[in-house]
């Protein structure tokens, strides 16, 4: 298999499914529950890992790897969004911070579609609070700089030449 990156796509959708595994864990047996962002910041990791293993089992090349690419540079650029945004809600001082709103569930019931991308977006009190830390950074902040991570390496290939190399020649 010649220039073949199934095994780095593979590698990037088994980091998207351990991270998800992680928020499992986090959430059924630690009990900490998530909030809204948490929530959107974990579908944003499922929606790239299964745009992983699609790259994976396609396998494309040239002008479609770049679409691949774009694609998932966006998907990760969203994740930074997210997980941006986040960051700045808990870096809020107390009085600062929105107040708390209705769960996600209870918004998904009874508002449209493009309300609870809103209210969600715009985060709550619960999304400021801080549960967990890891080497003094919470979770938003590792997704932060996981997201990022992505999407560096989603860049790459955009900007870079394709060579096919050949030893025939």
């Amino acid at each position: 298999m010649k220039n073949s990156n199934r095994p780095y796509y593979f590698l990037l959708f088994f980091i998207c499914h351990e991270l998800l595994v992680s928020a499992y864990y986090f959430e059924y047996f630690l009990g900490i529950e998530p909030c809204p962002l948490c929530m959107v910041s974990r579908a944003t990791v499922f929606i790239l890992g299964i745009c992983f293993l699609i790259a994976a089992l396609h396998n494309p090349k040239g002008l479609m790897r770049k679409i691949y690419h774009g694609v998932m540079s966006l998907v990760a650029a969203l994740g930074v969004f997210i997980s941006g945004r986040h960051t700045y809600l808990q870096s809020l001082p107390a009085d600062e911070v929105p107040s708390c709103g209705p769960g996600l569930e209870y918004m998904l019931d009874t508002l449209p579609m493009s309300a609870v991308l809103k209210e969600v977006l715009h985060g709550s009190g619960e999304c400021a609070e801080v549960s967990w830390k890891f080497l003094s950074f919470s979770m938003p902040v590792w997704m932060l700089l996981i997201f990022s991570g992505f999407l560096v390496l989603m860049l790459i290939p955009l900007f870079r030449r394709e060579h096919n190399y050949s030893f025939s020649d």
